[in-house]
This record gives structure tokens, sequence and C-alpha cells, in this order.
């Protein structure tokens, strides 16, 4: 029998970023595929301390142990989990091809410009310098999903997965109010029972850490 895949996490994190912190992409894509795992929990105070750098050495989260292999980065975990389960990742060459195309798009296209923006956004500036080439990220990908339901192989796979979750920042889905495609496209990932699970175990983990700091 396969041992359990290993899902590092951080054992508490501040209640804001809660449902939001990316152990929730490995337990959705465990969810979807039924790969068994379990969550293991770095202390958020010793997250720079040498044995966790060497699982993560930006000393973020998460980290996946898979046997004798462990990887750091969501994406790489979540192109790790889609080689293990066709739900996640077709086999056939080209909607194989198409998935990791719009994995790498969702990371280096939509993330790299969503962040930012977010991240300026906070400090509530006059003007957002970022706006344009967000508004242009998502013209583009409100144009790919009006012609079809997922973004790759006709059916869902972590590239929709990775995309919804990117999308999902409250922040973003007040523009995406814009976007009928896209807005669509979002809330109809995200109904999805893995996913619900996914960030109710999460919510709940943060809670249950919560409960015990207070004791």
């Amino acid at each position: 029998m396969t041992d359990p895949l290993t899902i590092w996490t951080y054992d508490w994190v501040p209640p804001p970023p809660r449902g939001h912190v990316r152990d929730i992409r490995l337990r959705w894509a465990c969810e979807e595929a039924g790969l068994p795992y379990t969550i293991s929990a770095v202390r958020f105070e010793d997250r720079t301390e040498p044995e966790h750098l060497a699982r993560q050495p930006f000393a973020q989260v998460p980290a996946l142990q898979d046997g004798e292999v462990t990887l750091f980065e969501s994406g790489a975990c979540l192109l790790h989990l889609g080689e293990k389960s066709e739900t996640l990742m077709p086999k056939d060459p080209r909607p194989r091809a198409e998935t990791l195309e719009w994995v790498i798009a969702g990371l280096n296209s939509l993330e790299m410009v969503t962040v930012p923006w977010w991240f300026i956004g906070l400090s509530r500036p006059p003007e957002n310098p970022l706006e344009g080439w967000l508004q242009s990220r998502l013209s583009r990908l409100e144009a790919v999903l009006a012609r079809r339901d997922h973004l790759a192989a006709d059916r869902f796979t972590v590239a929709d997965l990775l995309m919804a979750d990117i999308l999902r920042v409250p922040a973003l889905r007040v523009v995406l109010g814009r976007y009928p495609a896209l807005q669509a496209y979002t809330d109809r990932i995200l109904d999805r029972p893995a996913f619900r699970k996914a960030r109710q175990d999460q919510l709940d983990h943060f809670a249950a850490a919560d409960a015990a700091r207070a004791n």
C-alpha cells in the first residue's frame, strides 16, 4: 500500500489569509483525485529554522512529501500530483500539453500580475499603476473562457483548480463583475465539493491552532 502524501503548512496564521494559504491548492487536488494525504505543520514562528528551510528555502508553504521526493512551490506540487492522477492531468499528449501550458499561464501570466496588483491596492493609492496590466490579462482570459467551460482537455483539470484559486481573492472577485465569463467560470469551479472540503479543512486547521494557543 502506498504511503499517504504529506502536505506541509503552518500550524497557525493570522485570520486574514485563512482559507487562502496555498496548501489549499494541494488539499484540493488530493480531494479531487482521491489521493490519500496527511497534513503536517511547522510552527509559524519556526518557518526560518533550518529544518523547514530544507523543505522550503523561501520559508513559505506549502511543501509536499511523496515518499523520498520533496517538492516546494504550489505549482510544482500540483504538477507532481497531476502526474499521479488522470483526474487532474490527462495522459493523452494534446490535452496534457494544454493542461501544462495553462498551469504555467496561471502562475506566470496571471498570478504574477494579480499578486502585486493586490498588494499595491492594500495601501489604497489614488491609482494602481498595475490596473491596466491586470485588465489586459483579465480581458484576454475572458475571451478564452467565453468560448469554453474549462481551460484544457474539455474538462476539469489541475489548470482550472489553479486558475480558480488565483481568481478567488476577494479583491479580484469584485473586479470579475466586469467579466461575465470569468465570473461564471470562477463560481462554477469553486462550487466543486472538493474545493469546499479543502477550504473548510484549512479553516478548521487554523481554528484548532487558535484553541491550542489559548490553552
